[in-house]
Formats: C-alpha cells, structure tokens, sequence
C-alpha cells in the first residue's frame, strides 16, 4: 500500500469521477447505475461503469471492468498499491474481484441497502455463499467417478515450469 493516505479532497475526487462515469453508463444504456475508478499514486490508472446489459456479460460490473482496465493500463494483474472508489459498496462478486486484484484499499459511497431499494439486492446472494454447497439453489453436483481426472488437471500447474504465481 502507498504509505500516504490520499487527502480528503483527493478521496473526494476519485469518488466524484466514479459517481460521473456511473452516470455515462447508465445515461448511455451500458447497464446499471454503478461506476468506479481506480487510482495509483494519486493518479487514475482505470475505470469502469457496469456494462452488463451492453456487453451482454453479468460479470461486466463497473469494478470488474475498471479492474480490467487497471490491469491492461499497468500491465499486471496485480494491483497492489491502487486504490478503488466505487460509488456503492460492491456486491459478492466484485468484493471477490478486488480482493483477487490485490488492491489495497476501497472507499464506497452508498451502502447496499440503497441499492437494493432501486432493484439491485445482494443479499440473496451473499445468504447463498454461507450455505454449503447441497443446500444452495443452483444445484451442485461434483462428478465423483471423474476425480483424479479433475485432481491431474489442477496438479499439472505444479509441472509448468514457466507459471506465474498469483
């Protein structure tokens, strides 16, 4: 992580660019009304507003898709040292986003229960993630006779002399 924490003025904005590119997307019939940008070094480095209905993607989040933008901007997946603002708390998926993504801190603006009063509830979802997998909804079945089969093609990682850890 920097070890400067950024000014107030500059939290503020980062979060006022996520809250316009929130508004492009939405305006501009991407998605919902959901934007994020992320910063290094006190400079925006990506952003992204949720384009899953122009993408035709629902994993095409405004986080996921700033991360990706982060990501090809700095040419690394790893984004330690970044900073993201999001114009709401994140749901399940891009919480999971920002954490694999390394980032080192998350500032948000609304909280989850005013999304959910304009027709984005995550709660379903994340009361689905604590259930073990036999009592989730999506029925789940692991196809047992397949096992070593399955095991072989996670274990060749560990052959791959030229794998980069992440």
């Amino acid at each position: 992580m920097s070890d400067q924490e950024p000014s107030q003025t500059e939290k503020e904005t980062f979060m006022r660019r996520a809250f316009e590119v929130a508004a492009i997307g939405m305006n501009g019939g991407f998605g919902g009304p959901f934007g994020a940008v992320i910063a290094k070094d006190g400079v925006i480095v990506g952003e992204g507003h949720n384009q899953v209905v122009a993408d035709h993607d629902p994993t095409a989040h405004a986080e996921v898709t700033a991360i990706r933008n982060a990501g090809k901007q700095l040419h690394n997946f790893d984004l330690s040292g970044c900073r993201i603002y999001v114009n709401a708390l994140p749901c399940p998926m891009c919480m999971t986003a920002i954490l694999w993504a390394r980032i080192d801190k998350l500032y948000y603006g609304a909280f989850p229960e005013d999304a959910a009063a304009i027709g984005f509830d995550d709660a379903y979802f994340y009361e689905e993630i604590r259930k073990d997998t036999a009592a989730r909804a999506l029925p789940t079945e692991r196809i047992e006779s397949l096992y070593d089969e399955a095991k072989a093609s996670l274990d060749a990682w560990l052959t791959k002399s030229d794998r980069t850890h992440y």
